[in-house]
């Protein structure tokens, strides 16, 4: 069933052409948002103000005629409407209406949410670690940002790719190599096992050989030249290198219940001369200093030069930005995308911003059928209010973290119940510990900093994980007490005002998700699921469901609040438990 909202647009829609014929169907367009105070209504229209320039009359007096054309639109949905202020209409819902729609959410798996017309295929960038360096808190909002869009997608009943574009090809494997066979041959050879921390440890003192060394650089140098040119022994010491440093990352990857299809800049090297090719043939390249570059309008420097997008180096070698254009191209021609989203740290903004100006001039895509969205977010930062860093200075391990998070709620579980059996208090520890990571990633704006606070991400009141957990496991404590199976045919009937409030804010569920598909924003959701579980906590306040002659219909309404808060949850990442 279509949203509230959605209804309503229509409806005024209809209304302001009906009362003002000569308005184009764009001028018409309501603007229509839920109210900040629902004491004076559920929902609000606000374009009376705007029309009135264009019809040269009172604001007031615009809203008061569409009022009058619209009660035909919304017999029985509508209960009130009141204009307002300079023209704003209020508009209160009827609590039949929302009794009805309650009812169709209690019978339907997906909560009355419709299947979309055309399914999308939709790919989703995100995570992207780098061979041979650890995963650290930098890598953690990419990740969780990413699955959480995917999760929602899919729950939308899109087609979702998910794709990690893994930095695992370029020349920094040549310095590795080389380092590799003079010091610890028998790991390249197969004969010697390790793992991520002693890659890291050579990658770095390479780093130094090659800085340092005039003759280990050229080694290294040489070593990028057989791998790029397919050096079978080049290849298997390139393939071992990205096999001991996945298995460090997959580690993470189940600790967060992440799935994500590998596919780094190495899938991607053998199209890279192609695109160079194509570019050229449109006439799109330029050569600059000797390097092949698009230069797209509105793109400079901080001079206010031209800023290039530098498609092959003078060396001839490739790039980030050559790499990036056979991705798009790939993922448009091969995977048939019709919406592409890119989840890193606004520092890639205008990178990102480029790409798409420069694939759509390449005519990869077209804005009318594909859609390109760049999801930037900020940092992580510490209490001092700087980039998160250990003690020692050293940027933080995202697998420490999440160890240390686990840890935390471990204590925190058996400090208020020392009886639950030691089986329950992992599981549940690790539930609270990474949901608690998780939501308190999710439900800041993504553009913005935040800072990383273990006690106040692991309290059990605000809007917090456990806070919504704890919520969950109370509806589960009401259904045990009550001692009857639910029956999803009690008839729903909102009288108190705390029911009306609880069972408007269901209906609104739709909406949330809409406006997070919208504007990628996953604090739209974490915001719906922490009202609601607000005012759940109102409507077990004020209504008893046990023994009462509602028992039946308040039992069934406490169910789907249960499954709404677990599917949110879900969609989030965030795993539920049955106690707390």
């Amino acid at each position: 069933m279509k949203n509230i909202v959605h209804i309503l647009s229509q409806a005024f829609l209809s209304a302001a052409k009906d009362s003002f014929p000569k308005l184009s169907e764009s001028e018409a367009v309501p603007e229509i948002s839920q109210s900040t105070n629902e004491k004076f209504g559920h929902y609000q229209y606000n374009s009376a103000m705007r029309l009135s320039k264009v019809l040269r009359m009172s604001p007031r007096d615009i809203a008061q005629k569409i009022c009058s054309a619209l009660w035909q639109y919304v017999g029985g949905i509508v209960q009130d409407l009141d204009v307002a202020g300079p023209g704003f209409v209020n508009v209160t819902i009827d609590k039949r209406y929302i009794s009805d729609r309650v009812q169709t959410m209690c019978e339907d798996s997906r909560f009355g949410i419709p299947a979309p017309d055309a399914v999308q295929r939709i790919v989703i960038d995100f995570s992207s670690p780098n061979i041979a360096k650890e995963m650290h808190v930098g890598h953690l909002r990419s990740t969780i940002i990413g699955d959480c869009l995917a999760r929602m997608f899919e729950f939308l009943g899109q087609d979702v790719l998910r794709l990690n574009h893994i930095g695992d090809w370029g020349t920094s494997f040549g310095m590795l190599i080389a380092y590799m066979k003079e010091n610890v041959p028998g790991v390249l050879e197969g004969r010697e096992d390790t793992d991520l921390s002693h890659l890291v440890r050579w990658y770095k003192e390479s780093k130094v050989r090659f800085d340092g060394d005039s003759e280990f650089k050229k080694k290294s140098q040489l070593e990028v030249v057989a791998l790029q040119s397919g050096d079978p022994e080049a290849l298997k010491a390139w393939s071992i290198i990205c096999e001991i440093s996945r298995h460090a990352y997959q580690k993470i990857y189940d600790i967060l219940d992440i799935d994500v299809i590998e596919r780094g800049e190495s899938f991607y090297n053998p199209m890279l001369a192609d695109v160079v090719a194509d570019l050229e043939e449109k006439g799109l390249v330029d050569v600059s200093g000797g390097a092949k570059c698009m230069f797209l309008e509105g793109f400079k420097n901080r001079e206010g030069d031209p800023r290039p997008l530098m498609v092959q180096k003078s060396d001839g070698g490739y790039n980030y930005d050559t790499t990036d254009m056979a991705a798009i191209r790939h993922r448009i021609d091969v995977e048939n995308a019709d919406r592409i989203i890119y989840v890193t740290d606004a520092g890639q903004a205008t990178h990102f911003q480029m790409i798409f100006a420069a694939a759509e001039k390449a005519g990869y895509f077209d804005k009318k059928s594909v859609r390109t969205d760049h999801v930037p977010f900020g940092l992580v930062l510490g209490p001092d209010g700087k980039k998160f860093r250990t003690r020692s200075g050293e940027t933080e391990k995202l697998i420490d973290l999440l160890k240390n998070a686990v840890s935390r709620a471990r204590g925190i579980i058996e400090e208020r119940d020392r009886g639950i059996p030691e089986g329950d208090i992992e599981a549940t520890a690790e539930a609270l510990g990474i949901g608690a990571i998780k939501y308190a990633d999710l439900s800041c704006h993504r553009t913005g900093d935040y800072t990383f606070s273990y006690d106040r991400m692991l309290r059990f009141d605000g809007n917090t994980a456990a806070f919504l957990m704890y919520s969950y496991v109370r509806v589960l404590g009401i259904k045990r007490k009550v001692g009857k199976d639910v029956d999803i045919h009690a008839v729903i009937s909102l009288e108190h005002s705390a029911e009306v409030a609880l069972g408007l804010h269901l209906c609104r569920f739709g909406e949330a998700l809409e406006s997070v598909a919208k504007d990628l924003l996953p604090n739209r959701l974490t915001d719906y699921l922490y009202v609601l579980a607000e005012r759940f906590n109102a409507f077990f306040r004020d209504c008893r469901v046990e023994g009462t002659d509602e028992e039946a219909q308040r039992l069934l309404l406490c169910d789907v609040v249960g499954r709404i808060l677990k599917q949110g949850l879900e969609i989030l990442g965030v795993k539920t438990v049955n106690r707390m």
